[in-house]
């Protein structure tokens, strides 16, 4: 069984976000995690390789420092890393980003692609589900426990307070919430494997069967109005009272503010 994770270095929000002027991330000037339902896709991705023996390849595109990202994975278990990296691909809305990693996937010899739900620094949960249009394969998303029967993947879909148990033959896609398991940490063999590790790069030359006009912040249907950090508050209003008057005043602004 061969089995590709698509993984995202994304920027680490508790650091602060910084973005370009054209109103795109600054990725270069933030400090970056693995994308927490991409690690959760990894994990599952490495419990098939214990039970069955899987090939795990991760597969990521973004800037050269996202080869740090794949070496974690490796560092967790993954035997191969791919990174697609080009100057033509930066500034990609989701569109963008699944035609360039169905190019590079199209490469690529797997049963079962594995894509995080959704990454932190979008939110859209887009990617995964294009990636499967794009190479016309299966798709069963907000995978919350899978298992293997056959050539068949048996998948429960997270669905409000219930779930769907859906079954789709190989090869197909799943795209896991970080709820589907507890990533395992780096080992010491495995740091020592990821430091020697030879990371495969492609560029735009090596996508397949993709145009130039879907690929790039200008085959990017989504355009940015404006971007900002988030707003700080104020200090906010501050008063001296003893406990009595303390409660008739804050009852005054709540009566204000049509709150009661």
């Amino acid at each position: 069984m061969k089995v590709v994770v698509c993984i995202k270095q994304v920027p680490d929000t508790k650091g602060g976000v910084k973005f370009n002027p054209d109103g795109t991330l600054d990725r270069a000037a933030m400090m970056t995690i693995m994308n927490p339902d991409d690690k959760a896709g990894l994990e599952a991705a490495l419990r098939l390789k214990d039970q069955y023996g899987a090939e795990v390849t991760v597969l990521t595109m973004g800037l050269p420092k996202a080869e740090d990202v794949l070496r974690e994975a490796i560092a967790m278990g993954a035997d191969k890393g791919v990174l697609v990296t080009d100057r033509v691909l930066g500034g990609a809305d989701t569109w963008a980003t699944s035609q360039t990693l169905a190019g590079a996937l199209r490469n690529m010899e797997f049963d079962l692609i594995i894509t995080g739900r959704q990454a932190i620094d979008g939110d859209t949960a887009q990617v995964g589900p294009q990636i499967s249009e794009h190479l016309d394969i299966p798709v069963i998303s907000y995978a919350q426990n899978l298992k293997i029967e056959g050539d068949y993947v048996i998948v429960e879909r997270q669905f409000d307070d219930r779930y769907h148990v859906l079954k789709a033959k190989m090869p197909c896609l799943i795209t896991a919430l970080a709820e589907l398991n507890e990533p395992r940490y780096m080992t010491p063999g495995g740091i020592f494997d990821a430091c020697k590790a030879v990371i495969t790069k492609w560029g735009r030359a090596d996508l397949k069967d993709v145009e130039d006009s879907n690929l790039g912040l200008k085959g990017s249907p989504t355009q940015i109005a404006k971007a900002s950090d988030k707003v700080r508050k104020g200090a906010g209003e501050k008063v001296t009272l003893d406990p009595a008057e303390a409660v008739d005043y804050i009852m005054g602004k709540l009566k204000e503010k049509h709150v009661i």
